[in-house]
């Protein structure tokens, strides 16, 4: 690979605070695996060897990952409050060459050579990955009957192909009215307005991009401010610098504008290889030649996934969503492999469902019903307990008679004889009381609490 990967996970998840204030977001367990596996296990598949995860030294304690990567850790400070673009430029001096970055929450069985490709065949500046919106069909633990919060939507434009990215705007940036440039439709006079797309948070960028953070402190966020900024750069020119005898001044702003461009970190190509343009029939990029030799130097393209899995797994709905999905996103990827730990002991094997995975030194008692559930590694589960639609982490003890359906069970939580659990979360180190009937709530320790 010519790339550089980066995987951003020093982030708190915080749209999900109800699970991540007590266990940071990439080891949250997916599928018994940490959160953070799946975008690593995307780059092992892809041909990488090393990847620079920016992580806190926390979070890095926890992590116990299966890779043959080598992995060079980047911790940043608790105390540091970093946007992602502020830790790509935390990083800069390890980049080299142009980066591939990613985010620990993403979960995707996407072909990465499509988006790399759309890098490599246009000569891009940027190539990034989308999906449709995904919103999770069942009932999210503790959230029924509250509203949901109204989510501003994306506004992408793109060509006729649907692959180069002319437009992106957030609703929230916007008047009343969607306005798109001139200087765009002049080159592009189709677009196709597109929302309900995801962005995944999955990024080809140039080298120079980088170099262009590291100068321009302003950009604290890739998705928000970085993104937007260099799409809207396809389209405009370059930022002049006229010289001025009787304003020094004037002039010494417009050269600091200028030396904040994008355009001025592009590296001209010099090489003699370089074929004349208009009289060349050679081209050095799979593409369209007058696109590539033609028009502006800053070209954005996107590819949106029409088939399979790509979520973002920020929203405790999505998290839920995830776990439901990882049978079906691991028998994708060809990672057949037995969906109970051979360490596991079952009395009833028929009892437990086809689609439920069971981690190692888990015991489970006569009786007990697991169906389309994830139990994680050394619980203990007794007789007769019932459990559907269930995520139970690790170290849980669920005792004799009780009842669990679509709920969340997160580490070393105990639930006594009999209890009735039924869309309720229930965090670290909780103990319910026998015979304990609980519905659709958030169950969390004081120094927890939450709001969903």
């Amino acid at each position: 690979m010519e790339f550089q990967a980066v995987v951003m996970a020093a982030g708190g998840g915080s749209r999900m605070t109800d699970l991540t204030s007590s266990i940071p977001k990439p080891v949250l367990p997916v599928g018994n695996r940490p959160l953070l596996w799946y975008p690593l296990n995307l780059l092992e598949r892809a041909g990488f060897e090393e990847v620079i995860v920016i992580t806190r030294k926390e979070i890095q304690k926890m992590l116990k990952l299966d890779t043959k990567m080598k992995l060079d850790f980047v911790c940043i400070g608790d105390n540091m409050d970093m946007g992602t673009a502020d830790s790509l430029r935390h990083i800069h001096q390890k980049i080299k060459t142009d980066v591939l970055v990613l985010s620990c929450d993403l979960f995707t069985d996407v072909d990465l050579y499509k988006v790399v490709d759309l890098f490599r065949t246009h000569d891009a500046t940027l190539s990034m990955l989308m999906k449709k919106t995904h919103e999770p069909t069942e009932a999210v633990p503790g959230q029924k009957g509250k509203k949901k919060p109204v989510e501003q939507r994306d506004f992408i434009g793109v060509d006729d192909t649907g692959k180069r990215l002319l437009f992106m705007a957030n609703e929230a940036d916007l008047d009343e009215e969607l306005v798109i440039k001139r200087s765009i439709l002049q080159k592009h006079p189709r677009m196709h307005i597109r929302t309900g797309l995801m962005d995944a948070h999955l990024y080809c960028l140039k080298k120079y991009v980088v170099d262009f953070l590291v100068e321009n402190r302003t950009i604290t966020s890739l998705r928000s401010e970085l993104i937007p900024h260099l799409v809207r750069k396809q389209f405009s020119s370059p930022t002049s610098v006229q010289q001025g005898l009787d304003n020094k001044e004037e002039d010494q702003k417009k050269k600091e504008q200028a030396s904040l461009d994008v355009y001025s970190f592009i590296k001209e190509d010099n090489s003699l290889l370089k074929p004349a343009p208009d009289n060349s029939c050679w081209n050095d990029h799979r593409g369209d030649m007058n696109e590539t030799l033609h028009e502006g130097k800053v070209r954005c393209y996107v590819h949106i996934m029409k088939e399979g899995l790509c979520y973002r797994v920020n929203t405790l709905g999505l998290y839920i969503e995830a776990n439901r999905q990882v049978h079906k996103l691991l028998l994708n990827l060809g990672l057949e492999e037995p969906l109970v730990h051979g360490s596991a002991q079952i009395t009833d094997r028929e009892m437990v469902g086809s689609d439920s995975i069971i981690g190692s030194s888990t015991q489970v008692g006569k009786k007990a019903s697991i169906k389309h559930s994830i139990i994680g590694s050394k619980c203990n589960i007794e007789d007769k307990v019932k459990i559907i639609n269930c995520i139970i982490m690790n170290s849980v003890t669920i005792k004799e008679g009780c009842c669990l359906q679509g709920s969340v069970v997160c580490h070393n939580a105990v639930i006594e004889k009999d209890a009735d659990i039924k869309d309720c979360l229930i965090g670290n180190d909780q103990r319910l009381e026998a015979k304990a009937k609980h519905v659709n709530e958030v169950i969390v320790g004081t120094e927890q609490l939450m709001e969903i």
